[in-house]
């Protein structure tokens, strides 16, 4: 079954071509904002960048609204520019289950069991995957970003939580309940700072860049300008906020050969706020997990090549592969 519109043709992979008309809506949710775009199926060009409030604060409600009105009206906008949108690709925060397109749970949302896939679907008439906002970006480090040529990528997300997607050709990992990839919940603290989730000692709760201010913060009794700051100040030789820096770059590289362990990646991939320090991050974690390592193959420690983009891109790449895998059918 070949979707309507101009005939695509086959490429040496095995994918086809999609005529040049042919767009996708992407829409990255987060719990502040949500960055949308429409974005070529063939040449990935991006047009109509948008960012929007989510108004996580007004309740679930008004958010699965401004979703929904949000993927209309740029498939609408799309229609009027002479393009064709062919799918909708939404990534969100939380547990997703990509196969039934529920938002199972997401706090940062207010989501609890939305049939969110439908609702799109409904609204825009069009096709719609949905899928999680981690594992989205993996695989667009992993297809076109900084894990491009790497069959197995583990993409690292360090912000105000940490959160992981296993890549394997191109494909996330979600596991059996949607909530695969949760490596900020792995202890590596025992008896360490109380964790959101209620355990302690998380690798959320002593690395994420929110764990990092914080602790700046309270050894110091002042409160940084976010991890960015902590980091500015080690370099610059404070002290206490080198002691800071080393303690998150010793409890990542425990959390990271956790990581190597279970999946054996060829590459990581490192987004998020925290990663932004660059080689200040890179050099050390590489240096300290090469003091950690026993039987494992060391990856590859990269910084991730799409910045905040990364889960738009995805979802981009979602709603391709579901248009991709109706040209097969």
């Amino acid at each position: 079954m070949t979707p309507a519109g101009p005939a695509s043709t086959a490429r040496p992979d095995g994918r086809h071509a999609a005529p040049p008309d042919e767009v996708v809506v992407a829409l990255d949710v987060g719990g502040t904002s949500i960055k949308a775009a429409l974005v070529g199926r063939g040449d990935r060009a991006v047009r109509h960048p948008r960012r929007q409030i989510t108004g996580a604060a007004r309740g679930p409600a008004a958010v699965i609204d401004t979703i929904c009105d949000l993927a209309g009206r740029l498939a609408d906008t799309a229609r009027a520019d002479g393009l064709t949108p062919v799918a909708v690709g939404i990534a969100v925060p939380g547990v997703v289950d990509e196969t039934a397109g529920v938002a199972v749970w997401s706090a940062n949302l207010g989501l609890r069991d939305v049939p969110l896939r439908d609702l799109v679907a409904a609204r825009t008439g069009l096709p719609t995957a949905l899928g999680h906002d981690v594992r989205a970006g993996g695989v667009a480090e992993a297809r076109v970003g900084a894990g491009q040529g790497s069959r197995h990528v583990l993409f690292v997300a360090i912000g105000t939580g940490i959160a992981a997607a296993a890549v394997v050709d191109g494909a996330s990992f979600a596991g059996a309940h949607g909530a695969a990839g949760e490596l900020g919940h792995v202890v590596v603290r025992p008896g360490g700072a109380r964790c959101g989730c209620r355990q302690s000692g998380c690798l959320e709760a002593v690395a994420s860049a929110a764990a990092v201010a914080r602790r700046y913060a309270e050894q110091s009794g002042r409160t940084p300008d976010g991890a960015a700051e902590v980091a500015r100040l080690a370099a610059a030789g404070d002290p206490l906020a080198a002691q800071v820096w080393r303690e998150t770059v010793d409890a990542l590289a425990d959390g990271l050969l956790i990581g190597q362990a279970m999946f054996d990646p060829a590459v990581v991939v490192l987004g998020g706020g925290l990663a932004e320090a660059g080689d200040q991050l890179l050099g050390p974690l590489d240096e300290t997990l090469r003091q950690r390592v026993t039987f494992h193959r060391l990856p590859r420690l990269v910084a991730a090549a799409l910045g905040d983009e990364a889960g738009c891109v995805g979802a981009a790449l979602l709603a391709s592969d579901l248009v991709e895998r109706g040209t097969r059918c």
